[in-house]
C-alpha cells in the first residue's frame, strides 16, 4: 500500500526481539480480546486520533501504558487484514508521529506464521 511505511513479518520479529518496536492493535476490543500479537496495546482505530492527542497522564490512565512520543521510532500499527492498520499509520503520521509504520501482513499473517 502506498502512502505509509510498512514493516514485514521478518523485520517485525527482529524489532520485537530487540525490544525496538511498540505495537498497536487498532482492531475493536472484541477482536483484540480474541487474540493479538503479544505486547500489543489495543487502541481501536475509532479512538486513535483522540488517544494520540491526549495529555500523557490521561493516556496512561486510560490505556495503562506510556503515551508514544512524536519522535519514537517503530510505532507499528496493525489490524486483522491491513486496511485499518494502514489508516492508523496515516493518521499517526499526520499527527506528527514520524516513526509510525503499518504491519501490512496484519494479525492474519501473524496468526498463520506465528500462532
Amino acid at each position: 500500500m502506498a502512502g505509509a511505511p510498512t514493516v514485514s513479518l521478518p523485520e517485525l520479529r527482529s524489532l520485537l526481539a530487540l525490544g525496538r518496536a511498540r505495537l498497536f492493535d487498532v482492531r475493536s476490543r472484541e477482536e483484540a480480546a480474541a487474540g493479538t500479537i503479544p505486547g500489543a496495546l489495543n487502541i481501536p482505530v475509532s479512538e486513535l486520533e483522540s488517544a494520540l492527542q491526549m495529555e500523557p497522564a490521561a493516556f496512561q490512565a486510560l490505556y495503562s501504558a506510556e503515551k508514544p512520543k512524536l519522535e519514537d521510532e517503530n510505532l507499528v500499527f496493525f489490524c486483522q487484514m491491513g486496511k485499518r492498520g494502514f489508516q492508523a499509520t496515516q493518521l499517526a503520521r499526520g499527527l506528527g508521529y514520524t516513526g509510525a509504520r503499518n504491519y501490512a501482513g496484519a494479525y492474519r499473517e501473524w496468526l498463520e506464521k506465528e500462532g
